[in-house]
């Protein structure tokens, strides 16, 4: 899988719809709201990195209320799940 962070910028007063609206692309796993530079963060996940046409230019630019994006793509995925599976000698605590 391929990650892109989509930062959106939007009307404001169609967060919420929006939100909703990008949620429902199938190729978004989540989206945030936010406070920043943004108002909204998507995180887009697809096999391919061609897809990402598909996804991003082709359908979540074009949901009514969004005025702007700022897509980031991931080179690699850290999360302390994953640290703490490889550093783990395997012993269960009490």
């Amino acid at each position: 899988m391929i990650t892109a962070i989509v930062m959106i910028s939007c009307e404001v007063d169609r967060i919420p719809e929006v939100a909703e609206a990008v949620a429902d692309i199938p190729a978004v796993s989540e989206v945030y709201s936010v406070t920043g530079d943004a108002d909204l963060i998507a995180m887009v996940r697809v096999k391919a990195h061609e897809e990402f046409a598909d996804v991003i230019a082709d359908r979540l630019n074009k949901v009514q209320g969004i005025v702007g994006t700022s897509t980031h793509i991931a080179f690699r995925t850290y999360s302390s799940h994953d640290l703490e599976a490889a550093f783990s000698l395997g012993l269960e605590g009490d």
